[in-house]
């Protein structure tokens, strides 16, 4: 496996709508595997396939539960809204406060080709909210308030 350099703010590929993946091939379970590493060495919960400079619609969450991947994701549904602080590894030394959906429900593939729906809330649905922004060219700053420097 190898660690991948994580693109930072400023790159073209983090404002472009990533493409599907139209089918689960080895240069995607590569590319699951190499995220789960780069976002490790990080010290990240999230990462989206733009964040590594690939314009595919993959992203992984690990806020300490387990590893989550998922492929082509979608939020199917999304109930209250929470402020909250986060950060991006993408734009190191800056956070602000964003608005997400509380609870949710995200589907996506698996890396077998399976359809999967999660349920999430806290951190879990605030991270996959982030993840998929990425996905669609935004990133946190775009919606965020008191956005401040930090060391």
């Amino acid at each position: 496996m190898a660690i991948y350099q994580i693109v930072k703010v400023g790159d073209n590929i983090l404002r472009e709508k990533a493409k599907p993946v139209p089918n689960i091939n080895s240069s995607i379970i590569k590319l699951l595997d190499n995220m789960q590493e780069t976002m490790k060495d990080a010290l990240g919960v999230g990462l989206a396939a733009p964040q590594v400079g690939v314009s595919k619609r993959v992203i992984i969450v690990d806020i300490g539960e387990g590893l989550i991947e998922l492929i082509n994701p979608e939020i199917v549904n999304s109930e209250g809204t929470k402020i909250d602080v986060e950060g991006c590894l993408s734009i190191p030394g800056v956070r602000g406060n964003v608005p997400r959906g509380e609870k949710i429900v995200v589907a996506g593939l698996n890396r077998h080709g399976e359809r999967v729906e999660i349920e999430a809330k806290g951190l879990l649905a605030r991270a996959f909210q982030h993840e998929i922004d990425h996905l669609d060219g935004t990133l946190f700053i775009d919606i965020a308030d008191n956005i401040e420097k930090i060391d």
